[in-house]
């Protein structure tokens, strides 16, 4: 083979050399173009799953803070009632014993 035609062959064997090394570059560069898609994706998606269990434990929590609350408060008024009934037993009693107080100061006096 002449001198001409290999270095003519050598010029085509670099030219498509440079041309596939191109397209394997531009190929790289769309696939990680891709996969950074992909992982912002998937980094949103996480996110808003994070957000949505997030939501969901402090609407759960709500409720039970709220549970906890009335039960509270229910407790709180059974005390006040039984409270309130004993005070009302003993009203007969101490108006007899501050009667009889006030007789006795007066006797005192008198």
């Amino acid at each position: 083979m002449p001198r001409p035609e290999v270095l003519e062959r050598v010029k085509e064997a670099e030219a498509e050399a440079e041309e596939l090394i191109a397209e394997a570059e531009a190929d790289r560069e769309a696939r990680i173009s891709e996969a950074r898609s992909e992982a912002d994706e998937i980094v949103a998606e996480a996110e808003a799953e994070a957000d949505r269990i997030e939501e969901e434990r402090l609407e759960e929590a709500r409720e039970e803070i709220e549970e906890k609350r009335e039960e509270i408060i229910a407790e709180g008024r059974r005390e006040r009632n039984e409270l309130v009934d004993e005070a009302s037993d003993r009203v007969d009693d101490v108006v007899e014993f501050a009667v009889e107080r006030f007789e006795e100061a007066v006797h005192a006096q008198a």
